[in-house]
């Protein structure tokens, strides 16, 4: 599949889970894969950060 961001190709490993984090080896953006029927979306990673008390 390709990224949204950049459209370099993202690659699935094959003992993929839903919910796994794949990253864009071109980008560097992350997303999560979800399954739809019997394959894998992505949709963009939830970023986790500190807010620093904000």
């Amino acid at each position: 599949m390709n990224c949204p961001e950049c459209d370099g190709e993202i690659r699935v490993p094959d003992d993929a889970i839903e919910g796994e984090i794949v990253t864009c080896p071109d980008c560097g953006a992350s997303y999560e894969l979800v399954k739809s029927n019997d394959r894998f979306d992505i949709k963009p990673a939830q970023a986790v950060g500190e807010d620093w008390g904000e």
